[in-house]
């Protein structure tokens, strides 16, 4: 049996967790008004006179104000000069005051009235009766449509090239809070590792997972969490029905949780009982594949060349080009922040730069199908002098939460 990988029991490892929290704390005001002004000047830059954001991680960015996106409008408008303003429903006026980070005037609708009459008021009474209004690139299309409805002299146009710009750069704020999330999220990783058992079913090891990643901080228990047995394994996302523990099993755990809204996502792939050689060979590839990519993402290099990294060197020891199987199925990573997956992409095709304060994940999944699967996924930050890991990789298929 690998080191660190079954012997124990739910209640041992539970009793062995405690609240890892301490230190950090949310983001700060003032971080949001910097925010808020960095967005302005790239508002400037690009023609953009006003951008609105509705409820959702884009609003949580610039705002501190966390609202879940309804068919009810509430949204921030942010001028290229200027103050912040805000559009919510009248009854919700209490709420959203005693979330209020960023100060800016609140402008109420009633049930009975349209809010995007309200927004286009606004956006009108700044001074914008011409030009470029960018508008949250994650808002329904309803929005869109009925914004650009009523916006006589105003180009509608998408805010993306101000939000994902601003959003792609952490700052240390945010890259402290990561990396104490992906800590969370290893700990409770190693304890689901020693309560593996002959017969355990998947939704047993799912609910303990969830249960200790609120006992390690995490207010919300996991954000997600697939767990996968055998064959089973050879399925990125899972399988309708999955199959209980056997012995010499592959196990996959893929797993994150937020802390103060930033999130983790680490995949452990090792094996419940005795490795074969054709497990312990592909665990390797994965491995150095894993590493190929890190090596690639340099300062300055796009984001699609670590995917070629990649799958060159996966090529090179004998799986099937581009997406085929046995081989890589998926893009190598996933920008991650507020959002799960966010900007910027490890895909070939991205022609972005890699900048200091990235973040992202190095997962590119090898599927041998009727098989396994073994996906080795941790996240880097870039430095000014190349990445670094939040979690150490996997060390061997024998000791994979080895230092």
């Amino acid at each position: 049996m690998a080191i660190g990988v079954g012997g124990s029991t739910v209640e041992v490892e539970l009793d062995e967790l405690h609240d890892m929290t301490s230190g950090v704390g949310p983001i700060k005001d003032e971080e949001y008004c910097d925010r808020i002004a960095r967005a302005q000047k790239l508002m400037r830059d690009s023609g953009i006179d006003a951008m609105i954001v509705d409820g959702n991680s884009n609003m949580f960015y610039f705002t501190g104000i966390s609202w879940h996106r309804s068919e009810r409008l509430v949204a921030a408008i942010i001028p290229a000069r200027g103050e912040i303003k805000y559009v919510i429903p009248a009854f919700e006026k209490g709420t959203f005051e005693s979330m209020l980070r960023v100060p800016g005037a609140i402008n109420l609708w009633d049930e009975h009235e349209n809010p995007y009459e309200h927004l286009v008021r606004i956006v009108r009474g700044m001074g914008i009766r011409t030009g470029k209004v960018g508008l949250d690139e994650t808002a329904p299309f309803l929005t869109f449509e009925r914004v650009r409805g009523i916006a006589d002299g105003l180009e509608i146009v998408s805010a993306a090239s101000v939000t994902t710009l601003c959003r792609m750069i952490k700052s240390r704020s945010e890259i402290a809070l990561l990396q104490r999330a992906n800590d969370m999220t290893l700990r409770v990783h190693r304890a689901a590792a020693r309560i593996l058992r002959d017969g355990i079913r998947v939704d047993e090891v799912i609910d303990f997972i969830n249960i200790a990643h609120r006992k390690v901080g995490a207010q919300r228990g996991s954000t997600f969490c697939i767990v996968l047995f055998g064959e089973d394994t050879a399925f990125p996302h899972g399988v309708k029905s999955p199959k209980a523990l056997e012995r010499n099993d592959m196990v996959l755990i893929d797993t994150g949780c937020q802390l103060y809204g930033y999130c983790s996502d680490i995949t452990r792939t090792y094996v419940f009982g005795s490795a074969t050689h054709r497990q312990r060979e592909v665990w390797e590839h994965e491995k150095q594949a894993q590493r190929s990519a890190f090596n690639a993402a340099q300062i300055g290099a796009i984001a699609g060349s670590v995917d070629f990294a990649v799958r060159e060197y996966i090529e090179s020891v004998g799986y099937r080009e581009n997406y085929g199987l046995p081989g890589v199925p998926h893009r190598t990573g996933h920008g991650i922040g507020l959002e799960l997956h966010e900007h910027p992409y490890v895909v070939r095709g991205n022609d972005v730069l890699l900048d200091a304060g990235m973040c992202f994940s190095i997962e590119p999944m090898i599927c041998v199908p009727g098989e396994f699967g073994i996906r080795h996924e941790d996240h880097v930050y870039m430095t000014e002098h190349g990445p670094e890991w939040f979690t150490q990789p996997a060390l061997s298929i024998d000791h994979p939460f080895g230092e």
